[in-house]
């Protein structure tokens, strides 16, 4: 009979959340982007949450690097950070421009519930171990490599929305998260319990913000005051 400790980490964490990634498939965000349906102005509004996530996320990336074991994966999560200001920004700017969007700093502030998952992921990173940490970070590359490759044999008839499936159902998005997927499974298996119960808790936590985003992009939130 297989042990909690014996199975897994990465089937325990994806068991976990699979019913929240079932929802987020059916999004009528994501539903829109490939049938083409989603307008303008809601994919636009999640460009800019995006970019002001993607700063968070680079921060919360980095103070993981700092805590991290080995310097093989300070190093890893060292230049994802950079990459994810250098390369997805970039993305994102081509994107905002297409658009005909300014500066998202200009455009909008963050959200209610982009504050709240930067916020969580930021608190986790600097106040956890480095294996909530890792955790609390997992959904956001692992959900999007695999939305996008849900989504990939549909594409999308809107060309740009067909480049947002495409940069995340590719192969060169795999490369990142693969990484990260091996090491959460290494260090899963030194792990207590009692810990992998706690990323567990992180990793559901962070599946739940991910389509909290989608949705708040969908509706066009705002802060009620």
């Amino acid at each position: 009979m297989t042990t909690a400790t014996e199975e897994h980490l990465t089937d325990q964490l994806w068991a976990g959340s699979q019913h929240i990634y079932r929802q987020i498939l059916v999004h009528p965000f994501l539903e829109g982007l490939t049938s083409g349906s989603l307008d303008g102005e809601r994919f636009g509004f999640y460009v800019v949450q995006d970019a002001h996530y993607l700063r968070a996320y680079a921060r919360a990336l980095s103070v993981l690097a700092a805590h991290a074991p080995d310097t093989a994966t300070t190093s890893m999560f060292s230049t994802h950070a950079a990459n994810v200001i250098a390369v997805e920004q970039a993305l994102h700017e081509s994107f905002l421009q297409q658009l005909g969007l300014a500066d998202p700093r200009r455009q909008a502030p963050p959200t209610p519930t982009t504050v709240a998952y930067t916020s969580y992921l930021l608190a986790t990173t600097h106040g956890g171990s480095f294996a909530e940490g890792l955790a609390a970070v997992l959904p956001c590359y692992w959900i999007y490599w695999e939305v996008g490759k849900a989504l990939a044999s549909r594409s999308s008839p809107n060309p740009l929305y067909a480049r947002w499936i495409e940069t995340y159902g590719g192969e060169a998005f795999g490369t990142i998260v693969r990484p990260v997927l091996a090491l959460t499974e290494r260090l899963g298996a030194g792990e207590a319990p009692s810990t992998r119960e706690r990323m567990g808790e992180h990793s559901i936590t962070a599946a739940r913000y991910e389509w909290m985003f989608w949705d708040a992009a969908y509706r066009l939130e705002t802060w009620p005051l």
